[in-house]
């Protein structure tokens, strides 16, 4: 097997559920040795907090967001746990954590303790509003933070209530932000010698990805936009989603005028191609209205049949089953079978990067909370005697 791209590249992980384990997820992927520290007896929340349990032990979701990793138990108000996290940090490159600001350094394992001991310690956070600002300490899930964000108001049907995205931006953005920070601290380590503090908000990630509409509300700062009102979100006929005879749904996406051309030509409409952006809303709701009723009178396959040889930037709405089935998703191979001990033949969603010489890898199944402590314990020096006293004082599983 060649070389990952962070192969020697060690990281300890303190996270759960969702933003941390996807951030570490990549970097697992990409080669890095993930330690991951979990509480004992009930471990990672994800393990168990979904209905749909594997053999009693795992959810599907926690099987495929672990793979790659290795699982050490670690209770950090028992005697001794504390300890063990600072030896464990001491030799890593990376550690990522998830607690709300301050957490850390109660425990005495912030950043200014660890760096210490490991100046070359890149130190990741990865919270919800970031280190400072008024929400620093408040709680909050990805729905707070795209609220906060400006994403949910910009999202679903103009004149009707908001409703929630389809994915996680905030929590899956702020993960790959924080990947991007600790690869970055990376590379300025190999210049410097030196490892640094990132701070990665999710509300802050989720901000950065609303790009558009942020960029379009800054441009027009006497107006506030809405959803309905701008290119992306309804304000041309030719973007967005058209129902047809059999209820399922047709994606037009014909921003380009060679595209749009195509398009009205193929569907027997050529009239429309004068109306690609309309005066105003009124006109843009009317032409709407037609391409709608038109659309409406076939089923989606005939509609698809006549515009999948053109290049016109129509597509289906496919539903999670069916894009798992999906001809493009199979060339590319954005999914992969794998044997696992709990869940026994399982498949996963695969990074989808590729690197021509530092390719991903799949090395481990997702872990048995603890499977690892006493190995990773044992390569940071830890005797068996000491194993066992740690485990009699409860700070190991």
């Amino acid at each position: 097997m060649p070389p990952s791209a962070l192969s020697g590249i060690r990281v300890v992980d303190f996270t759960r559920l969702l933003p941390g384990p996807y951030c570490s997820l990549v970097l697992a992927d990409l080669g890095a040795d993930v330690v991951k520290i979990e509480q004992p007896g009930e471990g990672d929340y994800a393990r168990t907090m979904r209905k749909n349990l594997i053999r009693g032990k795992s959810t599907y979701n926690f099987l495929v967001l672990n793979r790659n990793k290795r699982s050490v138990t670690l209770d950090l108000k028992k005697p001794g746990g504390v300890e063990v996290a600072r030896r464990l940090a001491k030799s890593a490159d990376v550690l990522l954590e998830g607690f709300r600001p301050g957490v850390m350094d109660r425990l005495g394992l912030g950043y200014e303790a660890l760096r210490e001991e490991n100046p070359r310690l890149i130190y990741t956070a990865l919270t919800g509003y970031g280190q400072d600002g008024p929400y620093a300490q408040r709680a909050g899930h990805d729905l707070n933070y795209i609220g906060y964000a400006g994403v949910v108001e910009m999202t679903g049907e103009p004149g009707e209530p908001p409703t929630v995205p389809g994915i996680q931006g905030a929590d899956l953005g702020g993960a790959l932000f924080a990947a991007v920070g600790v690869l970055a601290a990376l590379q300025a380590r190999e210049r410097t010698g030196q490892g640094q503090f990132v701070d990665v908000s999710m509300m802050d990630s989720a901000f950065a990805l609303n790009f558009t509409a942020l960029a379009e509300q800054l441009g027009q700062p006497g107006r506030k936009i809405a959803r309905g009102e701008t290119q992306l979100t309804g304000s041309v006929p030719c973007y967005g989603v058209y129902e047809c005879a059999d209820g399922k749904s047709l994606l037009v996406g014909a921003l380009e005028t060679k595209f749009w051309g195509t398009f009205c030509d193929k569907v027997g409409r050529p009239e429309w191609i004068a109306s690609r952006y309309p005066a105003d809303l009124a006109e843009t709701k009317r032409v709407r209205a037609e391409i709608a009723a038109h659309l409406k009178t076939k089923p989606r396959e005939h509609w698809l049949k006549l515009l999948e040889e053109e290049d016109s930037c129509v597509s289906p709405s496919l539903t999670p089953a069916e894009a798992l089935e999906d001809l493009q998703v199979r060339a590319r191979a954005l999914l992969y079978e794998t044997d696992h001990p709990t869940g026994g033949k399982i498949r996963q969603v695969s990074l989808p990067l590729r690197l021509s010489h530092t390719p991903g890898r799949y090395i481990r199944p997702a872990p048995e909370l603890g499977e690892h402590t006493e190995e990773v314990l044992g390569e940071s020096g830890y005797s068996k005697d000491e194993i066992a006293a740690l485990r009699k004082a409860g700070a190991i599983g």
